[in-house]
């Protein structure tokens, strides 16, 4: 039987897997034994990929049926500095599972950086666990805190998701809540106040931000980077989610 490598997010870790994506997701989101419900999301991870830091080799062999033929839901590789030993160019497609099991699959694209500053919102998910405002986009604000970093956090890869925030993008003071769900809402327009394109271009909102998020409130998408490279998920519009994902929507919107 075929062996999957997933790297997942929620939370770092390198896992070996009989299970093809879709039934993975469902396994790793739904709960199985000792892990609780909730979304997960997962990479493809090359299977020729290896790397002295893995026991790769050690972990498939591993991966192997039950003697009731049953394949193997997982075998964890590793849980520590994972993404910061995986090239970019080893990931494949991002899974988004629901906590009630349904995937979405989104394919890699390269980044552009924006020619205005705007407020953006982006929650870190890998190494660290921030939840950030800045008026740099995604680019320029991976580069500022990776391969170009400009104060004294730096981390060698990142995996973070940037989220919507609405009329307070463009009013943070006054700007109609709407349908936004934090529950931070006077912090961060607190933080949203204060930025400025020259003089304080990103401010914490969280320190340690719980790891799940309402997909809903993805924006542009998903973006992870390791040194220098840097790779963009598009998540699609809610209209195209509505059209062609209609189960998936539904249900990480309960």
């Amino acid at each position: 039987m075929t062996v999957y490598l997933y790297l997942s997010l929620i939370p770092e870790a390198l896992i070996a897997s009989m299970l093809p994506p879709d039934e993975f997701g469902q396994y790793y989101a739904t709960g199985h034994q000792c892990k609780t419900k909730g979304q997960a999301v997962f990479f493809d991870v090359d299977p020729d990929f290896r790397d002295p830091y893995f026991a790769i080799d050690e972990g498939i062999a591993r991966c192997v049926p039950h003697p009731d033929g049953r394949p193997k839901h997982s075998v964890y590789i590793s849980v520590y500095r994972v993404l910061e030993h995986i090239p970019v160019e080893s990931l494949g497609l991002l899974h988004l599972s629901t906590s009630y099991g349904q995937t979405l699959a989104l394919t890699p694209e390269q980044p552009v950086e924006e020619k205005e500053a705007t407020r953006h919102l982006y929650q870190d998910l890998t190494p660290a666990g921030g939840l950030l405002v800045s008026t740099l986009d995604p680019v320029k604000y991976y580069r500022t805190v990776t391969s170009e970093p400009t104060k004294f956090i730096r981390y060698p890869a990142l995996a973070f998701v940037e989220l919507g925030l609405g009329a307070l993008a463009d009013d943070p003071e006054h700007g109609p809540l709407g349908d936004l769900p934090y529950p931070y809402i006077h912090h961060l327009r607190e933080a949203l106040l204060v930025l400025d394109p020259e003089t304080k271009q990103t401010k914490l909102v969280q320190r340690a931000h719980t790891a799940e998020f309402p997909y809903r409130m993805v924006k542009t998408g998903f973006f992870v980077g390791n040194g220098t490279h840097l790779s963009y998920y598009r998540m699609p519009s809610p209209e195209v989610l509505r059209r062609d994902h209609a189960r998936w929507w539904r249900l990480a919107n309960l």
